[in-house]
């Protein structure tokens, strides 16, 4: 519940904060008979994201228990991981000029005279943002497998996890765009990307286990430890603790080494990145 609470509430809030920029600019230049045009542009990239979803878990689910399975299975680990590293460096560089970047995008769209701009714009902008979220969804599924298996109600606690992550979005982009600068964007999306940076490290974890499995790494095998009967993945805070932070009851040197190596690589490099001061060019603008 947890892993999907936080991607949705990541992604939804990115997501919902396009619409709002795209929306408040539409109000504020006059061109609000073009709000249609951004609804069907979410619509349409909503649409494509759940089918792509579906259409992907039923074809990998269709390879149960197959080697195939557990090589669709970790080409989704390693482009999460890798997705979720790109986003998060992104958003932290980026959070503070998105609002600017939406409205010259915007006002090149409305200059050319075509409703379709505009609404390819919306498109384009929320479907990345469902792309990701389908992605890292379909690694969260997936991780869960095996806890899923012994534990019937495990998928009905992702789903509620997504929806309630949703929710909160909503209401926290409404308040972004209700008290506008005295919210902190960056040390907001600072805190949910370390905390995004422990999942992308379980991520890889999980694809150096199956690759080991595979035989495409045929080193690094020796078992650390055993904390199955203390602390099993098949259980609900082992689920979490797996799900969330990449903990594995009998894990590799292998993914010992990758989990802890991605972490100091791309830990330093984020709080580093992060602890910059804001140059005045990078000031965020008005939302109102």
């Amino acid at each position: 519940m947890i892993p999907t609470f936080v991607i949705f509430l990541r992604e939804g809030i990115e997501a919902s904060m396009i619409v709002a920029i795209l929306l408040a600019y539409l109000d504020r230049s006059g061109q609000r008979r073009h709000f249609r045009d951004i609804y069907w542009g979410v619509a349409a990239a909503m649409v494509l994201v759940v089918a792509g979803g579906v259409a992907a878990y039923l074809l990998i689910h269709s390879y149960d228990g197959s080697r195939v399975q557990t090589i669709f299975e970790t080409v989704t680990y390693l482009i999460a991981a890798t997705a979720l590293t790109y986003m998060t460096f992104w958003m932290q560089s980026h959070a503070m000029t998105l609002s600017r970047d939406l409205e010259r995008r915007s006002e090149i769209a409305l200059s050319k005279g075509s409703r379709t701009g505009i609404a390819a714009l919306a498109f384009t902008a929320v479907g990345r943002e469902g792309l990701e979220t389908m992605v890292f969804t379909l690694a969260i599924v997936f991780a869960n497998s095996a806890q899923s298996a012994t534990q019937p109600g495990n998928t009905k606690l992702l789903f509620a996890g997504a929806v309630l992550g949703l929710a909160v979005a909503l209401m926290c982009s409404f308040a972004i765009y209700r008290f506008g600068r005295r919210m902190n964007m960056r040390r907001f999306f600072r805190i949910l990307g370390l905390l995004l940076m422990f999942f992308a490290a379980g991520l890889l974890a999980d694809a150096v286990e199956n690759l080991q499995q595979l035989g495409w790494l045929p080193f690094g095998h020796a078992v650390v430890w055993d904390t199955s009967t203390m602390l099993s993945e098949s259980s609900s805070l082992g689920d979490v603790f797996h799900s969330l932070l990449g903990y594995a009851e009998q894990p590799t040197v292998l993914q010992i080494v990758v989990w802890a190596s991605y972490l100091a690589i791309a830990g330093a490099c984020y709080v580093h990145r992060t602890r910059r001061p804001i140059k005045k060019s990078m000031a965020p603008s008005p939302v109102s």
